[in-house]
């Protein structure tokens, strides 16, 4: 059987919302993650920001932005997870600017994730899964990355089918 570990980063607060904006008290992508994780059997781990990203969405949109045009590595707040015994890595995260966050690739190059199978979860507002698979294929040496799962931001709370189909079709069967 795969030991499977899904490792995630969401960010609260005010986020894009179908044009405008909203309050959220669980990220969009922790709330994918907790349908995830309910669906099959993994062990979790929520990267967090040393330095937590702001409340407030268009703070966060300019951090974000001078994290990527400066190729920044933000740092992680506790203790990285070991992959041993891992067989497969799903990478959750949201899609800023087209990419992952740029602490997606402070947590990638801090593991060695040669021999493992990488799968990129994201959620968005329209760029999909953005850059991540190259990101990952570069930051990941010697993994194989494979099918991800993108879902809107706005519908991650109605994404269980979409959810379920997709642990089937990449081999991981919801329990």
């Amino acid at each position: 059987m795969k030991r499977v570990l899904l490792a995630y980063f969401s960010r609260p607060g005010e986020n894009y919302y179908y044009g405008g904006r909203t309050d959220l008290k669980v990220g969009n992508t922790e709330v994918l993650a907790n349908k995830i994780a309910d669906s099959v059997t993994c062990d979790t781990y929520r990267i967090q920001a040393a330095d937590p990203y702001p409340h407030d969405y268009d703070a966060t949109v300019q951090r974000n932005v001078r994290e990527q045009d400066t190729n920044a590595r933000p740092a992680i707040e506790g203790r990285l997870p070991s992959l041993d015994g891992y067989d497969t890595v799903l990478l959750a995260s949201p899609i800023w600017n087209v990419r992952a966050p740029m602490i997606m690739t402070t947590f990638t190059e801090a593991l060695d994730f040669r021999g493992k199978t990488v799968h990129p979860v994201t959620t968005y507002a329209m760029s999909g899964l953005g850059t991540t698979e190259r990101d990952y294929a570069a930051s990941c040496p010697g993994a194989t990355i494979a099918e991800g799962l993108a879902v809107r931001g706005e519908e991650v709370k109605d994404a269980d089918t979409e959810v379920k189909t997709w642990l089937r079709r990449i081999g991981l069967p919801a329990r």
